[in-house]
């Protein structure tokens, strides 16, 4: 993909519903950030993007984009699971039984801004599903992720101010990112070294996510070869820059053999409802202690 002067990367940390916040963000091909700050309902959120989207953009957004299966997971969120699991880094089940992706609040947006959801497609100006948390053990090489999305105040300052800091490091990066250039990181981070309340971390921790999620339109737009796309564009799918051998954090067994193809394809779905199920066991316990 070759570079357009009026192109722009748009990151979005899409909230679920219209009366959460959302996180956008700008970067330019040169790695600029042009804008960095917060919406709420669709309209605020297409009127924020508007100056960037008119012309070749790519808007990468964290939220499930295609949702068709009505129930359990996504394959895109099994495959992905898989890989980023063991990293603290797991995709929640997305299925068009949770009304709130039925239909997915993204894939409306993107129709709104008449963008092309296909990842394989030659279109100028795209849509494509994104997730900060797997980008950032590629990008910065963390064994676990960054604790800054709940728990007690202090860890989550800390968390999130080491973030913002390894975000800063990717002016050294390829391609590059100069977010300390930009008025508005600047503040963001004075906001967040100054909080003294959750609610501002909550505040805060939006915006960081979306330059994250426009710096992996970058990223997928200068190294193209050096992105997964989990998934398709049929089922859904979850892109993200590719996990290196050398970040997995324990051996992997050697395969053997099974005695014959009916075995092998029952341990297989086993495998897998025993991985989807850890993972909606996981998402009851994090609901109950939102009560």
């Amino acid at each position: 993909m070759g570079h357009s002067r009026r192109m722009h990367f748009v990151g979005l940390d899409l909230a679920w519903g219209e009366k959460k916040q959302t996180g956008v963000a700008i970067v330019d091909p040169d790695g600029r950030l042009l804008h960095v700050g917060i919406a709420q309902d669709d309209a605020s959120i297409i009127d924020a993007v508007a100056p960037f989207t008119g012309d070749d953009c790519v808007v990468a957004i964290d939220a499930p984009l295609i949702v068709k299966n009505p129930e359990g997971f996504r394959p895109a969120e099994t495959a992905y699971n898989r890989d980023f699991q063991r990293f603290d880094a797991g995709a929640y089940p997305a299925n068009t039984g949770n009304t709130l992706f039925n239909p997915p609040r993204v894939a409306v947006l993107a129709a709104a801004l008449d963008l092309d959801m296909d990842p394989a497609s030659k279109s100028n100006r795209r849509a494509i599903e994104v997730y900060p948390h797997p980008a950032t053990i590629v990008l910065f090489e963390l064994e676990k992720t960054l604790k800054f999305k709940k728990g007690l105040f202090g860890e989550r300052q800390r968390e999130l101010l080491k973030l913002m800091t390894l975000v800063e490091g990717l002016d050294d990066a390829s391609p590059r990112l100069r977010a300390n250039r930009s008025v508005a990181w600047v503040e963001l981070r004075r906001r967040v070294e100054a909080a003294t309340k959750l609610a501002q971390l909550d505040r805060d921790e939006d915006p960081v996510d979306a330059v994250l999620c426009a710096y992996i339109a970058l990223y997928w737009y200068s190294r193209p070869d050096d992105v997964t796309i989990y998934g398709d564009f049929e089922t859904g799918y979850i892109l993200t820059p590719s996990l290196p051998p050398n970040l997995v954090t324990a051996p992997r067994r050697r395969v053997v053999p099974p005695p014959n193809d009916e075995l092998h394809e029952r341990l297989t779905r086993l495998t897998t409802l025993l991985e989807e199920a850890q993972l909606e066991l996981k998402t009851i316990r994090e609901r109950l202690y939102r009560l």
